[in-house]
């Protein structure tokens, strides 16, 4: 009976702690967004990439929500590949007009180490521009649904004008109520 007893309280015991766990970064806004349009050629941005990769600039610089200013003070870009540097290419004009380096240590597989240096080491408004495939691991590796936030659970692959928020509390939990998906309406063909 204690054996029974004693594991009853170890389960219990480990069911809290999972549902105290903190998933992202305390008291934090995590922005996500895919690269900008690629052309289907080389490394970089296509033309049109190119023209929202400056947009970004004024975007983030001024982005609010629910009448609050949130400019990023903190951002990350998927690790250039051999096929693609896009998405530290995107964040690049808002970066240099910020003044802040792109961090780019995190590569497509490696939401989880994102995620928990987000965890361990940042606060604030934090950046994220990754590959469309990957952000639902990456959502997950936050404690958020991708289901909640994108057409059944994926990104697609022809959608670039998405900005994912998510709000975290003191606790480093997801505030459901204040996390959505926002169309940008940064250029004449964005989504409405």
């Amino acid at each position: 009976m204690r054996k029974y007893l004693f594991i009853a309280v170890i389960y219990g015991s480990a069911l809290l702690v999972v549902a105290e766990a903190q998933e992202g970064p305390k008291n934090s806004v995590v922005l996500i967004i895919r690269h900008a349009e690629d052309g289907g050629i080389g490394r970089s941005l296509a033309p049109r990439g190119e023209e929202r990769a400056e947009a970004y600039k004024n975007y983030f610089l001024n982005f609010t929500f629910d009448s609050k200013r949130m400019e990023p003070n903190v951002i990350f870009a998927a690790k250039d590949s051999k096929k693609s540097h896009r998405p530290r290419l995107t964040v690049e004009p808002f970066a240099k007009a910020a003044n802040l380096k792109i961090d780019t240590r995190f590569g497509n597989d490696q939401s989880a180490d994102l995620a928990a240096d987000l965890r361990a080491n940042q606060q604030g408004v934090i950046l994220i521009c990754w590959r469309h495939p990957y952000v639902p691991p990456l959502l997950r590796a936050l404690g958020a649904k991708p289901e909640d936030f994108l057409p059944k659970g994926k990104w697609p692959g022809s959608v670039y004008d998405w900005v994912i928020l998510l709000n975290f509390d003191d606790g480093g939990r997801l505030i459901p109520s204040s996390s959505r998906r926002i169309n940008e309406h940064l250029m004449p063909d964005d989504s409405q």
